[in-house]
């Protein structure tokens, strides 16, 4: 499965979401978005599994790697 990896520990908290939306769309059918965040993105999985058909919400996965590190895998369906 072919990874697109976004680090978003410093891009300013309003500019993630859409940051994120943007990447997953461009993403073709059977690859993922790789994203570090520094914190559990519970609720951007909220969301995805919501708005948007294409999330495959049953192959997320998400890792904590330290106090601020996080890092979820989004797949496309």
């Amino acid at each position: 499965m072919a990874v697109t990896k976004l680090d978003l520990r410093e891009v300013p908290p309003p500019e993630r979401h859409p940051m994120i939306h943007e990447a997953f769309e461009s993403l073709e059918s059977g690859q993922a978005l790789e994203i570090v965040n520094d914190h559990e993105p519970k609720p951007l999985f909220y969301e995805m599994q919501a708005e948007v058909d294409d999330f495959d919400a049953e192959s997320y996965e998400v890792e904590r790697r330290g106090a601020r590190e996080f890092v979820a895998t989004l797949p496309k369906k």
